[in-house]
């Protein structure tokens, strides 16, 4: 069991620091130590208060305490990644292997427009989207989604290329079997391992995303508990109270941290001859 783990210890490890957050996520009321959005009165008694134990995270400059905060942020962090990652790979899948496997004026015609999306900066992309689409959190999980779809596109284009030339899909065909039993029984099973590696490194990426816009005051709106939020309420106040942003920074390391360890593992779990 232990040469098991040595083998792929990144799997284990970040596997083990994606769950804990997960549960930090879904127990959140549980754990929380008092209401993420009360704000404590006096303010100019209990606002910016340091780590206590009270407080164990220390006070924003509302008096509100910041574990309780950080704690919902999983929630909130994890809601947006993860179904921002799901709506970019559903429609990302649907184009690339419809675009793989039909090729000429279908491949050409949407490889173009994914060319067209990634020759934008990630970002700067993400901020057309969302100033279209306005300021909510469900405006925030699409416009990731949308960030995200031409690199699932891409990949499952090049997976499906290389499947649809095998010769058991020449014999299937050769027996009748229509396009889409084809492509849905025969082709995408065959192809889910990559899809399943970038779906979950893609999760980290969405939650960074979704972050760097909450901190540019674009992302999801105030007082929802998010961390990218939290960071950008903080900075105005880094050197008097340095653990506004300690807490919600530390949290976003080490969940990135996690799902790239997790990612990884996945992808010498799939694809152990890649293994160095």
């Amino acid at each position: 069991m232990f040469g098991k783990f040595k083998k792929n210890m990144q799997l284990y490890v970040g596997g083990a620091i994606v769950v804990f957050f997960v549960l930090v996520g879904i127990f959140a009321p549980l754990i929380a130590t008092h209401d993420p959005l009360h704000m404590h009165s006096p303010q100019h008694l209990t606002r910016l208060q340091p780590p206590s134990a009270e407080h164990f995270f220390g006070t924003d400059d509302f008096g509100r305490d910041i574990f309780s905060r950080v704690v919902h942020g999983a929630r909130i962090s994890l809601i947006v990644g993860v179904t921002a990652t799901a709506l970019g790979a559903a429609v990302g899948v649907v184009l690339g292997i419809l675009s793989g496997y039909f090729g000429g004026v279908i491949d050409t015609f949407t490889m173009r427009i994914m060319d067209v999306m990634l020759s934008f900066p990630t970002l700067l992309l993400a901020l057309v989207v969302v100033t279209i689409l306005g300021r909510s959190t469900f405006s925030v999980i699409l416009t990731v989604a949308v960030v995200n779809i031409p690199t699932f596109a891409r990949i499952v284009r090049g997976s499906t290329l290389s499947v649809k030339k095998l010769e058991y899909i020449d014999a299937v065909r050769a027996v009748g079997a229509g396009n889409s039993r084809i492509i849905f029984v025969h082709i995408l099973p065959n192809i889910m391992s990559p899809i399943i590696v970038q779906a979950t490194l893609n999760v980290g990426i969405a939650i960074v995303l979704a972050a760097a816009l909450s901190f540019l005051g674009i992302g999801i709106p105030v007082p929802t508990p998010e961390w990218g939020a939290m960071i950008e309420a903080g900075r105005p106040f880094w050197n008097r109270a340095p653990h506004m942003i300690l807490y919600p920074g530390l949290m976003i390391f080490l969940f990135i941290v996690g799902i790239n360890l997790f990612g990884d593992g996945l992808r010498d779990h799939f694809e152990p001859k890649k293994r160095s």
